[in-house]
């Protein structure tokens, strides 16, 4: 026995070699023998690396070798300063800023008399409570932390400043104590452990507002009681006949529910161009159920809807959904034609008719699936897009009529600022809010994969989102945005944040020179220029 002992530790290195030996020989075999990949064929093992190394890429770079202000969608810093106003209610930094100040971009400008904090038109008479971490210490491998509740401000808008949508055109307008709300994200894209924290957190919050998607209502967005703006998309879900029709009966039952406040027509989206895609591992018994479809399949919605094809008759269709569900009724827009911009405004003007508030998604706006060609280069990016409607709107006398949302990347409070100075009304979030319920940007949304149990409906990978852990978080960061901008436009001179105008924003090329905004945006005028220049070039 003793001389067994003695001789393990030999044989069991030997055992390690030999098989070691044997699975090189193997995969050497299989490299040189295969025709598929041409590297593997003339570098055996060694190219097997290589593809090793590929496929961890995007992790090393995220991870190890991009610095804070690098990596798209959304650098490292992005995706920090949304983590930690959500798990820590923080957003305090030390030492200096990491912008890059050589880079071009928009700067708010600060008053030489900033309002104080008693100044400031700030409703806070309700509390809120929640639940933030605490860091008690942090080393190299270990970090000891607790959740503890903490009674929150809320950051309300006061009554007199709340934005009101449809005020004037339906039985039930829509009143907002806070301008940031979530963009749409289905149930489906989405898990259910997902919308769920997302409608409880901002049910929590108060004052913000929860957007459907175009994939239907479920009893996940609702469960937290939020205000609810329903999406519908050509592919009508939860609105739609069995024959793919729009139902108008199924429309009103919809509308009668008091969470939803208001309903939203997607006619397109920043990322994607195109109806809506689903993967057929996605579409469960109870999606199919509540999109009104066939479980199981693939779901490609059309490019557009089927019961308008013109301004006109877009607006008969506002008109009519307004008339039976009595409350707004808005549509969802990307700028990239500029003739269809003046052509919708004039029509507003002449018919009296129109939308009671419209949602610009930038070119740069997310997705839980596109196709690459569509999300790198068509439509407009939001800061682009966005002081063209605006101005638009102006001079065609109807910008008094609908209220403007504006979408793609606006995540921290500075951004939101800027949205609102350039002619925003409410600012619309959501990859920020994935971010708060633990996404980690691995950019799989559409193959059911997500890690965090996000972009999923994969009940395993679901259990890894906690639902009572999430929802504070992102009651925790939409109050904390609430807050950002009140500490913004106190430093602007404003005493709320509805008071930004583009006055009180510059932009810096990266050359240093300063400029006003509406010199460096394009405006209906500027476009009737370059149209004139174009016919004398001709």
């Amino acid at each position: 026995m003793s001389k067994l002992k003695n001789y393990l530790p030999t044989v069991l290195k030997g055992s390690a070699v030999l098989g070691t030996v044997a699975a090189a020989a193997y995969f050497y075999r299989k490299d040189d023998t295969q025709k598929q990949h041409s590297i593997l064929r003339n570098f055996p093992l060694i190219g097997r690396i290589r593809y090793m190394t590929e496929q961890i890429g995007p992790e090393l770079r995220q991870y190890l070798f991009e610095n804070n202000n690098e990596g798209t969608p959304f650098s490292r810093k992005e995706f920090e300063d949304v983590v930690k106003a959500g798990k820590y209610k923080e957003r305090l930094i030390g030492f200096g800023s990491e912008r890059d100040f050589n880079e071009a971009g928009y700067y708010i400008r600060n008053s030489m008399f900033p309002n104080l904090r008693e100044e400031l038109r700030i409703d806070n008479s309700q509390k809120i409570n929640t639940k933030v971490y605490e860091v008690d210490e942090e080393g190299l491998l270990t970090r000891k932390e607790k959740r503890e509740d903490r009674q929150i401000e809320p950051y309300f808008l006061r009554d007199e400043d709340a934005v009101i949508i449809g005020g004037d055109t339906c039985r039930n307008p829509f009143k907002l104590k806070g301008l940031v709300g979530q963009s749409a994200m289905s149930y489906g894209a989405l898990g259910e452990n997902a919308i769920t924290a997302l409608s409880r957190g901002l049910g929590l919050a108060g004052g913000t507002w929860m957007n459907t998607g175009e994939g239907g209502l479920s009893k996940y967005h609702l469960s937290g009681n939020p205000d609810i703006m329903m999406q519908i998309g050509p592919g009508l879900f939860g609105v739609r006949t069995p024959g793919g029709e729009f139902s108008w009966e199924e429309f009103k039952k919809k509308s009668e529910i008091e969470q939803v406040k208001a309903f939203e027509i997607k006619l397109a989206q920043g990322a994607k161009i195109r109806g809506g895609h689903i993967e057929g591992q996605k579409v469960t018994e109870e999606i199919a159920q509540i999109r009104l479809v066939e479980p199981g399949q693939t779901i490609n919605s059309p490019n557009r809807f089927y019961e308008f094809k013109n301004f006109n008759e877009l607006f008969e269709f506002v008109e009519r959904m307004r008339d039976v569900g009595g409350k707004p009724i808005g549509i969802k827009i990307v700028v990239g034609d500029l003739d269809a911009l003046e052509e919708m405004t004039k029509t507003m003007r002449d018919t009296g008719k129109g939308p009671d508030f419209i949602t610009v998604d930038g070119g740069e706006g997310g997705t839980g699936a596109t196709y690459q060609e569509l999300a790198d280069a068509v439509g407009l990016p939001i800061m682009s897009a966005f002081p063209l409607v605006d101005e638009m709107l102006k001079k065609y006398g109807v910008r008094n009529r609908v209220k403007l949302i504006a979408s793609g990347k606006l995540t921290s409070p500075d951004k939101v600022a800027v949205a609102l100075a350039m002619g925003a009304d409410l600012v619309n979030i959501a990859r920020g809010f994935m971010i708060s319920v633990g996404c980690i940007m691995a950019e799989i949304c559409h193959t059911n994969h997500c890690p965090a149990g996000v972009a999923t409906t994969d009940s395993k990978l679901q259990e890894g989102l906690v639902i009572e852990e999430k929802q504070y978080r992102v009651a925790n960061y939409v109050i904390s945005l609430r807050e950002g901008l009140f500490n913004l436009a106190a430093a602007a001179g404003i005493d709320t944040p509805t008071k930004f105008e583009r006055k009180h924003i510059v932009h810096k090329d990266e050359w240093g020179r300063v400029s006003p905004v509406r010199d460096i945006t394009l405006t209906p005028e500027k476009v009737e220029k370059l149209r004139n220049k174009e016919k004398v070039e001709k």
